[in-house]
């Protein structure tokens, strides 16, 4: 595609940047992230390619934008056939929306022996949105539902989530630290208007 359509991804972030300038409690910010989300998913024309390009190996998270005071980032996970996360967590809010493909995503929580899963996998289509946070559930394992192509889905964190401090857990309950960073050194150029 020549011509991405770049303003959704703009009115997205300064809808939302808006949205958190009146300091709303988390429940606010979950459910009217999640409709201004679901409606940015509904077009598949905004995305560029660079962004939606799998590794053969691993997952790729993809930074599409962050907010200047770090508030929140939006991020494009691209799944290679069969990939999928370890279980963990985000220690801030955030947002799934399902762009392309499919994703399961599996709840984790604390048991008598370790981590134990909390209900059904979660598939999520196109167009799903699904929430996480320390408040609603926060440690998940996530799979492309495919292992024939590529899923795409966009992640909105309450924070820059490339720079967070947050853990792996193995299913013994034991986490290991990290801090994920991103896979691309260049953000997309969304605040061009020359040509619209």
């Amino acid at each position: 595609m020549s011509e991405y359509q770049h303003h959704r991804l703009r009115r997205f972030v300064s809808d939302l940047a808006n949205l958190l300038d009146s300091q709303p409690d988390e429940a606010t910010v979950l459910q009217q992230g999640s409709a201004w989300l679901g409606e940015l998913i509904r077009h598949d024309d905004w995305l560029d390619e660079a962004y939606t390009q799998p590794h053969p190996d691993h997952y790729q998270q993809y930074l599409l934008y962050a907010d200047a005071q770090q508030r929140f980032s939006v991020v494009s996970f691209v799944w290679g056939p069969g990939q999928q996360t370890p279980i963990h967590d985000h220690r801030v809010w955030g947002l799934i929306g399902m762009l392309r493909g499919a994703e399961i995503s599996q709840s984790w929580q604390p048991g008598p022996h370790g981590l134990q899963p909390e209900g059904a996998p979660v598939r999520l289509n196109p167009g799903d949105v699904e929430a996480v946070s320390p408040t609603v559930g926060d440690i998940h394992r996530v799979s492309n539902a495919y292992d024939d192509r590529v899923s795409i889905s966009i992640h909105v964190y309450g924070a820059n989530i490339g720079a967070v401090k947050r853990a792996v857990y193995s299913e013994d309950g034991s986490e290991k630290q990290f801090i994920s960073g991103y896979s691309n050194r260049y953000l997309p150029n969304i605040w061009d208007l020359s040509h619209e």
